[in-house]
């Protein structure tokens, strides 16, 4: 990857918060983009547009993650557009607190299918489609680590999700692609924020040593690392990106 011909990248769930600023931060670094999202379709022209103002070419596909027909389709229209894949970013993901009881079975579901099942219809593709000195980042999270009530599932899902990395990491081996993931602590997105009190967001920033929520820029800048020159000897690592949250 030059300097200033980085190549592209697709970036799932990249309409909004982390996934938005990955790819913003992508195209910054000289990559051209595809921009998945799940159905806000102005949210992800607004990222269109701000990649274009950066000088790259973008491009804006919907599709539910957990689909394989639609991340297929996804891929294949990022190649026809921009003539190659480099890189691959999962960020497309769903947080919804859930107790470990049988009524909430349904809300299980919801994350693997998003979070789990997601990644591995992403990774298989990425593997099909991605060449010599291709790069794969998924999103997973650093509250694994905590075990709190009611994050049950959602920590489910993404332990799986470093799991998949691991594995895929080995499977890979001898194409020169290395697969990673970042492992963001509490983040100030709308995801994270929604449905929590003031008190329970203020609780949550001091729990890391720095006495603060991450941005967005902040978890996009370890992945530019990553699916850059200097992440090159990086493989099968989990870069937990927290501010000491664990």
């Amino acid at each position: 990857m030059q300097e200033t011909k980085a190549g592209t990248a697709i970036v799932t769930g990249a309409s909004r918060g982390i996934g938005r600023a990955i790819a913003i931060r992508l195209a910054r670094d000289g990559f051209d983009i595809a921009v998945n999202y799940a159905g806000n379709a102005a949210k992800a022209d607004e990222t269109v547009a701000a990649v274009e103002a950066l000088g790259r070419r973008a491009i804006a596909v919907q599709g539910d993650v957990a689909s394989e027909q639609d991340m297929r389709r996804l891929f294949d229209e990022a190649r026809q557009a921009f003539g190659r894949i480099d890189v691959v970013v999962n960020s497309a993901g769903a947080m919804s607190m859930a107790p470990i009881r049988l009524d909430q079975l349904a809300a299980f579901d919801r994350m693997l299918a998003t979070n789990l099942r997601g990644s591995f219809v992403v990774l298989a593709l990425a593997g099909e489609y991605l060449g010599e000195g291709g790069r794969i980042v998924m999103l997973s999270t650093s509250v694994i680590a905590k075990a709190f009530p009611n994050y049950g599932p959602y920590i489910a899902s993404k332990a799986g999700v470093e799991g998949l990395v691991h594995v895929m990491a080995n499977e890979l081996r001898g194409r020169g692609i290395t697969v990673n993931a970042v492992a963001p602590g509490p983040v100030g997105t709308e995801m994270f924020l929604n449905g929590k009190s003031e008190e329970q967001i203020r609780q949550l920033a001091m729990l890391a040593p720095l006495e603060r929520l991450g941005q967005p820029e902040e978890i996009a800048a370890s992945v530019a690392f990553l699916a850059g020159p200097d992440g090159a000897w990086v493989n099968n690592q989990v870069l937990r990106v927290n501010g000491g949250f664990v």
